[in-house]
């Protein structure tokens, strides 16, 4: 297959997953404002504070749907001058206020709960509100497992942050019709304090969200997966004897550029090299979405033996080390007496510095006579 249809298709499943979230989310809207409207007209004939809170909640719900909606059409826009890397984080952006709603839905509806402990009012239950109930429980449960099974697949916050809260949903309206159950059956109203506990569920749920999606805003580590990627695809190329320093920005669920360093023999042409940072550029953005705004070099030497042979020495040295990952970027220059290279430390190691300092020590005192230039490096894939 060749790449430029491989591009073609990367961007017909943009345009896929931006349909997709809007389909499911319509569908989100629908069902809960079918749901809000008979949950407020039972809550009203019945007197019950909890289901009227379910309906509200309801509404909420409808209404974080149209913000991703919102949101996915505004970060599908096209970069410009002011935002080059386009508007993908505005997704991260519409899952925040949907956890904020969360939030706030959990704590209105603990602060009416506490107000109906304080006053309570005895609820009037039939069997058609009960019904009409439970097969809003049923709706719910479906609707929640949909959204979040839609959103995992498209990698939409979003979307997932709705499935979970209509999940959650699911449980009051279910935690509701217990509390109906034990009020008919023994005549004890217990579902203002349900409605308090439930809405302490809710604000926990809320917070986490928030946390988790602050987080991705701030920057995470490098999608483990998508790394591994990235380097077995660019180690495919048979001149390619290394592959390091990957760094991913992510500005988007599904939307990342980033940099690499390569090892290649020193017996490359400008031309050559040329040739295969745009090859290595074309693949990676065909077979994974991301742009490598950047392919450094590192030349291996390939033509004087003895810099072979002090390669090898200081890579002994150096991987002798418990805490060291890798050693790249080895370069030797014997008329200057100078050797450079990068050393890879683990983010396990109790002190990152003293690894760098013990083990450039250590190829120090092996190779007393050259001027070091020892850079401590970190390897972004590590788990």
């Amino acid at each position: 297959m060749s790449e430029t249809l491989k591009l073609n298709r990367v961007q017909e499943a943009e345009n896929s997953r931006e349909k997709t979230i809007v389909k499911t989310s319509v569908i989100g809207i629908v069902a809960n404002v079918f749901l809000a409207a008979f949950k407020a007209v039972i809550g009203l004939m019945t007197n019950s504070i909890a289901i009227v809170l379910d309906a509200v909640n309801n509404i909420s719900d409808a209404g974080s749907s149209l913000i991703t909606i919102a949101g996915t059409k505004l970060a599908g826009r096209e970069p410009d001058k002011k935002h080059p890397f386009g508007y993908g984080r505005i997704e991260y952006l519409s899952a925040m206020i949907i956890s904020v709603i969360v939030l706030y839905a959990g704590v209105t509806s603990f602060t009416e709960s506490v107000k109906q402990i304080i006053h309570p009012e005895t609820p009037d239950y039939n069997a058609v509100s009960l019904i009409i109930v439970a097969v809003a429980v049923a709706v719910k449960i479906l609707l929640g497992r949909y959204v979040k099974s839609v959103g995992i697949k498209v990698k939409s916050d979003s979307l997932i942050n709705s499935g979970e809260d209509a999940t959650l949903d699911s449980v009051i309206s279910a935690s509701t019709l217990a509390a109906a159950g034990i009020f008919l059956i023994f005549h004890v109203s217990l579902e203002a304090w349900l409605g308090a506990v439930i809405s302490l569920v809710i604000i926990k749920s809320g917070i986490e969200m928030l946390r988790d999606t602050i987080s991705r805003i701030l920057g995470e580590r490098n999608d483990t997966e998508l790394a591994r990627g990235i380097h077995e695809t660019v180690m495919s190329f048979p001149d390619v004897q290394g592959a390091y320093d990957l760094v991913l920005n992510n500005y988007g669920p599904d939307t990342w550029n980033g940099s690499i360093h390569i090892e290649v023999p020193d017996t490359y042409s400008a031309g050559m090299l040329d040739q295969l940072i745009r090859e290595i550029t074309m693949k990676v953005l065909a077979e994974h979405h991301v742009i490598l705004t950047a392919i450094g070099v590192y030349s291996v030497n390939t033509k004087d033996e003895r810099v072979v042979q002090a390669q090898r020495k200081v890579q002994e040295i150096v991987l002798a080390h418990e805490h060291v990952r890798q050693m790249h970027g080895f370069y030797l220059l014997e008329d200057q007496k100078a050797m450079r290279f990068d050393v890879v430390v683990s983010f396990d190691a109790k002190d990152r510095k003293a690894v760098y300092r013990e083990v450039t020590e250590r190829v120090q005192k092996e190779f007393p006579d050259y001027q070091l230039q020892v850079a401590m490096d970190t390897d972004f894939m590590e788990e």
